[in-house]
């Protein structure tokens, strides 16, 4: 069940939000609550029918109503969908996706929405008019883009007729997100799908990440192979003068064999233990951390692992919708384990995507200096609500925000570095340079970040 994101394959730390339940409220006193009834999810354009053992996804615009995935319950309030998603429901009025950072507010509702009553029309002009209004009620960036949505409309409704084929409405989508330059935007349509990412950017990709893994295990740790832990999604090696560093290709796939968020947060804490253990958190006089190639993943686990750098507690970062509260998502340092909370040089670039950036986020306010050293992220950091439209095609897009101490959002810009360097262009490789490494090398040696 897609209700998250988390690399566009993603979507899976929890704060309490306690709501008066309306109408068909909680049982009677001296019985148990229930979380049976119907839920609007506010701020995400969706409601759940939960009865009998089993949640049901209804996906909701003023226009539709399309059925979305199902889940079965396998604990009081605890259901689990096919793709192996947990949610967690609450009759006081909360959602937890297991893998997300924070909640999501429920509001009881006495029955179903009269759209969801009758099947949506798969028609063509119905299905633009469900593509358009799912952007409308959800995408927060129109304004910050300088895109004017309902002009697109405008120009777009009156080339779509009962008889516009697929391949068409699928060519005219694109063109409709294309100027959003937005990662986290795809459109879908069987083998067809369309997606893009900022100007002079690339997304993280195998090719490219074997490239780059080759040339750092080579040019910066001299031929040494660094121990490889979650399925190699994380590596580690000591460096000369007491340095260490720590690469972080993803936040996800860390368990391949049970896909579950509780089994990659295992397989996650078998690699901090292994990293951080007694002796070195005691020794090591700096950290690089590499996120130059990190496909996203679950921001639960960037949390966890924030929570390993830190002896005090602090604000990572506020996460909103349009239609909902900013709610704090706090990094409380890791209870019965060894942390670090020394300096940091934190690797980014234009391929460190999604949660690699809402990992990079919540280390902005991190307690002792954290410097960013590369190029600016790729600016995308909410989960995607992944929609189907009537027709049978689909599309991913960004409906959160997730902001700063001081109210500030990235998105689209990306989150800049404080020495820029060039990451893995053609000439650094051709050159046998790593500017970055060697930049955080030096920054952690002479810029007063060491003990």
């Amino acid at each position: 069940m897609r209700l998250t994101h988390s690399t566009a394959a993603a979507a899976i730390v929890a704060l309490s939000l306690t709501l008066a339940a309306g109408p068909m409220g909680p049982a009677e006193a001296g019985q148990r609550p229930t979380v049976d009834g119907v839920w609007r999810v506010k701020g995400y354009g969706t409601v759940l029918s939960i009865a009998d053992g089993r949640l049901q996804e209804y996906q909701t615009t003023a226009v539709s109503c399309l059925k979305g995935d199902s889940a079965k319950e396998t604990g009081h309030g605890e259901y689990s969908a096919a793709d192996g998603t947990v949610l967690t429901v609450r009759p006081t009025g909360s959602l937890h996706v297991a893998g997300s950072a924070g909640n999501r507010e429920l509001r009881r509702i006495a029955k179903l929405p009269a759209a969801c009553q009758h099947p949506t029309p798969k028609d063509p002009v119905t299905t633009f008019d469900v593509f358009w209004q799912s952007f409308e009620e959800n995408y927060p960036f129109f304004a910050a883009k300088g895109i004017d949505w309902h002009a697109v409309r405008k120009a777009y409704r009156p080339k779509v007729h009962f008889d516009t084929t697929r391949r068409e409405l699928f060519a005219l989508f694109s063109r409709m997100v294309k100027p959003l330059y937005d990662a986290h935007v795809a459109v879908f349509d069987g083998d067809r799908h369309f997606a893009q990412v900022r100007p002079g950017t690339s997304m993280p990709s195998e090719k490219l990440d074997v490239k780059a893994k080759t040339h750092i295990v080579q040019r910066d740790l001299k031929g040494e192979k660094p121990r490889e832990f979650a399925n190699g999604r994380i590596s580690y090696a000591d460096l000369p003068g007491g340095q260490g560093y720590l690469r972080i290709s993803g936040f996800a796939a860390y368990n391949k064999q049970n896909p579950s968020y509780a089994a990659q947060a295992a397989e996650l804490d078998k690699a901090l233990d292994a990293v951080f253990t007694a002796r070195r958190t005691a020794s090591l006089q700096g950290l690089i951390i590499d996120l130059r190639i990190n496909g996203g993943g679950s921001d639960a686990l960037g949390l966890r692992i924030a929570e390993r750098l830190t002896d005090s507690p602090y604000l990572a970062y506020r996460k909103r919708t349009q239609y909902t509260r900013p709610q704090p998502l706090p990094v409380r340092p890791a209870q019965g384990t060894h942390r670090y909370s020394g300096p940091i040089a934190l690797l980014i670039g234009g391929s460190t995507v999604s949660a690699g950036e809402t990992f990079t986020q919540a280390l902005i306010d991190r307690p002792g200096r954290t410097i960013r050293i590369g190029e600016p992220t790729q600016g995308v950091f909410s989960d995607t609500l992944d929609r189907r439209l009537p027709n049978g095609m689909a599309v991913w897009l960004p409906n959160e925000k997730f902001l700063t101490n001081q109210g500030k959002t990235f998105d689209g810009t990306g989150i800049p570095p404080h020495i820029r360097t060039p990451v893995f262009t053609e000439e650094e490789f051709a050159k046998n340079r790593d500017s970055a490494f060697d930049a955080a090398v030096a920054a952690l040696r002479n810029q007063g970040l060491l003990r």
